[in-house]
């Protein structure tokens, strides 16, 4: 394999460098990639204490309600912190200033991966931290099935902030809106607060397709019934690849695209 196909590591951690100096250089990105994971646990939490308190069936589901909040809210924290650090670039009308350099479409998109993990990480532990002393649950008494279920729900939420960076690319900073509203589409049907049984029946083929609906059905199974469903786990896991090969394959055809009509020299605010 020639020099040029490899992977280099050096420019990836260099373009991890570039977005955590970033992150670092403004303490509002850090406040808000807080703000919104906690805000969900303090609302739901003190909502779902509430239904405990009057109703037994709603007892037993409180962990399940917020456990799928915070689930739910790393899913869209994987998306959006791909698309956020891909935006940072076309706000700065950096694009034309990267590719000048080495660097290969494919380094920048791991770069974008490991970003997009650790701006999940800063917004979504300290709300699991907090909801122990308040409410008395901890996620992470899930064990090992959690492990499955985060990076299921990772994955897919990098395969659409793919998708979502790629159509941006294809269609300018008018499409900018997308990162933050195409997620928000898929949650009637991605069964976060009730089981996929409750859809009307044309719409649970729509629902199955998506492997966030196994992870919630199976978060459900894990707190409700204390059985890790192993069938879920792996028709996600397949859901998930299609997905990813999906998001990779709209990106780089856009960026491809873009590249060929000299439109990365041109986006930006």
């Amino acid at each position: 394999m020639s020099d040029a196909a490899l992977l280099s590591l050096g420019r990836v951690w260099a373009m991890l460098l570039r977005y955590l100096y970033i992150l670092r250089s403004s303490w509002p990105r850090t406040v808000e990639l807080i703000y919104w994971p906690t805000l969900q646990v303090l609302i739901w939490g003190f909502m779902s204490q509430f239904f405990m308190q009057n109703s037994s069936y709603i007892a037993r589901a409180f962990g399940v309600l917020l456990g799928a909040v915070m689930l739910w809210d790393l899913m869209f924290r994987s998306q959006l912190g791909l698309s956020i650090s891909f935006l940072e670039e076309m706000w700065s009308r950096n694009l034309s200033n990267l590719f000048v350099t080495p660097l290969r479409a494919y380094e920048w998109v791991v770069s974008l991966l490991a970003m997009s993990a650790i701006r999940t990480g800063i917004g979504i532990v300290p709300a699991a931290l907090i909801a122990i002393p308040l409410y008395h649950y901890s996620i992470f008494d899930m064990g090992l099935p959690l492990v499955a279920f985060v990076a299921v729900l990772m994955a897919m939420g990098w395969a659409m902030g793919l998708a979502v960076s790629g159509l941006i690319l294809r269609h300018g900073m008018g499409a900018e809106s997308l990162a933050w509203t195409v997620f928000f589409a898929l949650a009637p049907v991605s069964c976060v607060y009730y089981p996929a049984s409750i859809l009307p029946h044309w719409l649970q083929p729509v629902a199955w397709s998506l492997p966030q609906t196994y992870i919630f059905e199976g978060m459900r199974a894990v707190l409700l019934n204390h059985a890790f469903r192993t069938d879920y786990f792996l028709i996600a896991l397949g859901l998930d690849g299609i997905y990813m090969a999906i998001g990779v394959a709209i990106f780089c055809a856009s960026f491809r695209n873009a590249r060929h009509r000299g439109a990365l020299i041109q986006m930006g605010e």
